[in-house]
């Protein structure tokens, strides 16, 4: 490589090297990368057991990463990116829809062995296949600083499930997250994977949505379930499981089940897994064509239910008798952990808010999220729609504070931010300035980063 050349301005996302005239049939498919001039690549080292090495190990350790980087690319034959090269000393690096392909993802996890910077990589949408995702498992064997990586929609298929379930088997990378949504997964893959992570403890949250997974997997990853000792988080949505697959999934976790076509009938037999299982704390069962019938059997569930804290039942044909049922069965379930109850596509009544009033005195920490209420009293609409930023910044003029000094006073650490979840605990169980649940939700909604937290800091740019 010419060191002494100074790279051009960058105009485009790319950086041209040397163009060469070749007809565009030569050109690798889903690949932004002309062919190599040179031949470098040593086929001898392909087979070897990790061929992400540049000409030899000495200069490997004396260039710097945007030039280990640049020699990579003349090695496999691809032209760098230059958002890569901007960025690469950066925590996160989103290289979504950049056309890399197999070449420029090995390119890419060449200059990553070393990297000390990177710590959450986003590679979707790549046509990076089986040749690409071996590139990034190899350097994931070198690299202990990278924690979140994103591999979907990059056409793996059961020879990309096969390399990474053999990744998650040696437990020896130091990623917690990953996301490998659309990818072709079958029944096959479902069950290589699922052997795999009975045995891995490092991987925490994992998306397999968007695959292709029917009863079969569901029921080689529900085995997987019960023995796992490290997921937290499984997203299995859009999938076609169905009775067998979802009973067989509902072990334990985070558990996404969504748009998965699940019917009453599938309902009946969550409600059994609800009333048994002292693991699952978060289900999404969000248009699955869950009717009363099925909340109905759903509220069996959840009348013993003792870990389940999350419930998204979004999307359903569930209406306000449906909504009563599931409230009613949280409130005769005195060790009922629930957050949160989403049934936010049902209009209810003034009768229901009541019926709920009641629910939140005996679970103060549920936060049940409907659409609206007919037929509501004016009284009591301007009860409930009464401004709570007003009452907090009456409350703070009479103690002759600051409304920022009331928040940091609510948060045990003193900072000017907070989790969502704990903000919404604090500010119901808080006695300063009493507040209802819809009140609490509007003043998350001013403060809310849209991250997971509320930041105080927002109130400085706000109109008193």
């Amino acid at each position: 490589m010419d060191n002494d050349k100074p790279l051009q301005p960058e105009t485009e996302d790319e950086i041209e090297i040397e163009p060469v005239q070749q007809s565009s049939d030569k050109m690798l498919y889903c690949e932004a990368e002309p062919p190599p001039t040179v031949e470098k690549v040593k086929p001898a080292r392909e087979n070897s057991e990790t061929d992400l090495e540049i000409e030899d190990d000495e200069k490997f350790f004396t260039t710097g990463q945007k030039e280990l980087y640049l020699e990579a690319c003349k090695l496999v034959g691809v032209v760098p990116v230059s958002y890569f090269i901007r960025n690469m000393e950066e925590s996160y690096v989103n290289l979504n829809h950049h056309g890399l392909g197999p070449r420029g993802t090995k390119a890419i996890a060449i200059a990553l062995v070393s990297n000390t910077a990177v710590t959450k990589l986003e590679l979707e949408d790549n046509c990076i296949m089986e040749e690409g995702v071996l590139s990034l498992v190899e350097m994931l064997q070198e690299n202990y600083y990278l924690q979140e990586m994103n591999i979907s929609n990059n056409h793996l298929g059961l020879e990309g499930a096969r390399i990474i379930s053999d990744f998650f088997e040696r437990n020896s990378s130091s990623v917690w997250s990953l996301e490998l949504s659309g990818n072709d997964f079958k029944e096959e893959s479902a069950a290589l994977l699922g052997q795999a992570l009975s045995t891995n403890y490092r991987i925490k949250k994992l998306d397999l949505s968007h695959n292709q997974f029917s009863d079969v997997g569901g029921e080689h990853l529900g085995q997987m379930l019960a023995i796992n000792v490290g997921l937290t988080s499984l997203d299995l949505s859009w999938n076609n499981f169905h009775t067998r697959g979802a009973v067989a999934l509902c072990n334990g976790l985070r558990l996404d089940l969504s748009m998965n076509g699940l019917g009453n009938e599938v309902a009946l037999a969550l409600g059994e897994v609800l009333r048994l299982n002292s693991c699952l704390v978060y289900l999404d069962i969000s248009g699955n064509d869950i009717g009363n019938e099925g909340a109905s059997k759903i509220s069996k569930g959840l009348e013993s239910n003792e870990s389940l804290r999350v419930l998204k039942l979004f999307l359903n044909p569930i209406n306000m008798d449906g909504a009563i049922l599931l409230i009613l069965a949280i409130k005769r379930n005195p060790k009922s952990r629930m957050e949160e109850l989403d049934i936010s596509n049902v209009l209810v009544s003034e009768q229901f808010m009541k019926t709920l009033d009641g629910v939140y005195a005996v679970h103060p920490q549920l936060d049940v999220v409907f659409k609206a209420v007919q037929g509501l009293s004016a009284k009591k609409t301007i009860f409930l729609l009464t401004n709570p930023m007003k009452l907090i910044q009456s409350y703070a003029d009479q103690h002759k504070i600051t409304v920022v000094d009331f928040f940091k006073s609510l948060n045990p650490t003193g900072t000017m931010k907070m989790s969502v979840d704990e903000f919404q605990k604090v500010m119901i169980e808080q006695n300063k300035v009493p507040l209802n649940q819809y009140q609490v939700r509007e003043v998350i909604k001013k403060l809310d980063e849209k991250t997971g937290m509320v930041n105080f800091s927002f109130l400085n740019t706000m109109k008193p």
